[in-house]
């Protein structure tokens, strides 16, 4: 007979030298000649510390069978868990706690069997998971709940390098309505970005799962908590801007809704080539040279009020109104790196223009955009490229 008392516990790395305990048998009436005691064993073993909390308790046992399980933390509270059998007849029983234990505690696991003739036999062990030098939680985009264009990643950033990137990639599951071929890439030790190798599908829905509780990243830090975010993919808006035409088109879907006159940037300031994410929009803001490592009272500074600003890039690119350059737009690129357009039209691209919108630069006598000019350069990277970034092989 099984009966489940509160519990679960986690177990060390690697179950080296578990617990066991036999007792002499103690009979009630009747022969029970012959009829061993049941033998229990469960790791972890009896004062295992830095314990992985997220490793189930196993607990196996032979010629009996198991009657009660408790696991108590260092105060005596009861842990509640559910037991599940193993895959195989020889395979321990498995219990899990209905939360995950918790960072720098002692637990007390108790076993229980009893063999055929109703003779039990105990086994207690005291164990104390990991103390973690630092807890990490990282930053995710895009936020909850929001909706961006099929250009936008999903991008985690983290507070500490990661010395285990498969092991936190692993426990990074992202999920959409519309299944995609994504993979994850380390632009540095402490940020991974996930995109397919197309622009997502439009109008679908995405689910980050970062199950980071629990998880070692390396050199002292562990996840803190898990975190699940959703996000929504919008209508799809992928623009082309011609440096050599001087032109921008405007796709809604695979429908060409606008093709304007533009200015790129001029030849001491080209325009980066390869697809853009649109990453914020600002009705009104000052253009500042300095920011991109100009200073405003140098020749070819400037500090310049615009209208309808829609950033492309962290080195200071933009689609945005510019009226002064009218007379240059649809003839020659004159702009400092910016997607010139009318004031009429860039209000516009603003109003059409969503996060995670793609805007394709090309022929542009400058070079291709890399992690050098921002956050966003990920569809600039050739997939094969692309993949070799994932710490999973």
């Amino acid at each position: 007979m099984r009966r489940a008392a509160a519990v679960l516990a986690a177990g060390t790395l690697a179950f080296l030298a578990g617990c066991s305990g036999d007792d002499e048998p103690n009979s009630s009436g009747g022969s029970t000649a012959g009829i061993p005691p049941a033998k229990v064993t469960v790791a972890p073993s009896d004062s295992a510390v830095d314990v992985e909390p997220l490793i189930p308790l196993e607990i196996s046992v032979i010629d009996g069978d198991l009657a009660q399980v408790t696991v108590v933390d260092g105060a005596g509270a009861p842990v509640e868990g559910a037991l599940a059998e193993g895959q195989a007849d020889t395979a321990p029983e498995v219990w899990t706690p209905e939360t995950p234990l918790a960072y720098g505690t002692r637990y007390t696991l108790t076993a229980t069997a009893t063999n055929d003739a109703d003779n039990e036999t105990e086994v207690s062990t005291t164990f104390t998971t990991v103390t973690p030098d630092t807890l990490s939680t990282p930053s995710i985009g895009p936020l909850d709940g929001t909706t961006v264009g099929v250009g936008m990643p999903v991008r985690v950033y983290f507070d500490d390098p990661v010395a285990d990137k498969a092991a936190v990639e692993s426990n990074l599951v992202v999920t959409s309505s519309t299944p995609t071929d994504g993979v994850w890439n380390w632009l540095s030790d402490s940020e991974v970005h996930f995109r397919p190798s197309q622009y997502w599908p439009a109008n679908i829905e995405v689910t980050l799962d970062a199950r980071l509780y629990g998880i070692d990243f390396g050199d002292g830090v562990w996840g803190e908590k898990n975190r699940t975010i959703d996000f929504s993919i919008g209508d799809r808006h992928v623009s082309v801007a011609d440096a050599a035409t001087h032109t921008l088109d405007v796709y809604d879907g695979d429908e060409l809704v606008q093709s304007w006159p533009m200015s790129a940037g001029g030849p001491e300031f080209p325009s980066r080539n390869g697809p853009h994410v649109v990453t914020e929009l600002n009705r009104n803001r000052v253009m500042d040279s300095s920011t991109f490592g100009v200073p405003v009272d140098s020749p070819d500074g400037y500090r310049t009020p615009v209208e309808y600003a829609v950033r492309l890039s962290n080195n200071g690119e933009f689609v945005h109104a510019a009226p002064w350059s009218v007379a240059e737009q649809g003839i020659s690129n004159v702009s400092h790196g910016c997607i010139n357009l009318s004031t009429e039209r860039a209000a516009w691209f603003f109003d059409f223009s969503q996060p995670g919108d793609v805007v394709e630069i090309k022929n542009s006598d400058g070079p291709i955009l890399s992690r050098a000019d921002g956050d966003i350069h990920d569809w600039a990277v050739p997939w094969g490229q692309w993949k070799t970034g994932s710490a999973l092989k």
